[in-house]
This record gives C-alpha cells, sequence and structure tokens, in this order.
C-alpha cells in the first residue's frame, strides 16, 4: 500500500474531515503513542498504520478496504 492509498481509504471510510482529524489527534497506543501522521513520518508502513487505526477504530474487515480495494499484502513484522 502506497501512501496515496492510505489517504483515499481513510477518506473513504472516516469522510475527510472526521478522517483528516482522526490522522492529526488520535494517538494509537501501538504504535508507541504517535498519531497517523507521526507514524507515516517515522516511516512505519502505510499498511500497518492503516491496521493499527482500523483496529483502534473498531472498523470491521468488511469496511476496512472501502469498496473496490482489495486488501495489500502485509509488511515484514518489523516496522523499525
Amino acid at each position: 500500500m502506497q501512501e496515496r492509498e492510505f489517504w483515499q481509504l481513510l477518506e473513504e471510510v472516516f469522510g475527510r474531515s472526521y478522517g483528516r482529524s482522526l490522522s492529526r489527534d488520535q494517538s494509537l497506543d501501538a504504535l508507541d503513542s504517535m498519531t497517523v501522521v507521526e507514524a507515516l513520518g517515522a516511516g512505519v508502513e502505510p499498511r500497518v498504520v492503516w491496521n493499527v487505526l482500523c483496529d483502534h477504530m473498531d472498523v470491521p474487515d468488511a469496511r476496512r478496504w472501502g469498496s473496490g480495494h482489495n486488501a495489500p499484502p502485509m509488511p515484514p513484522k518489523s516496522w523499525r
């Protein structure tokens, strides 16, 4: 998953305003309390950030990838 795809899904699943707000304001324990913006800036794979955010927000798998998207493969376990 490329970062561009991440932002498209964020808008599709959460809506433009709410998604952007989440990306700046919601700290994610699974990512050392970083926000989405901080995690992406630190080089965490967008797919990892997306899954952590969706888990945190209880987004079910059926909605997680939006309409017409296929789940990309997970990156290696070590994201740092």
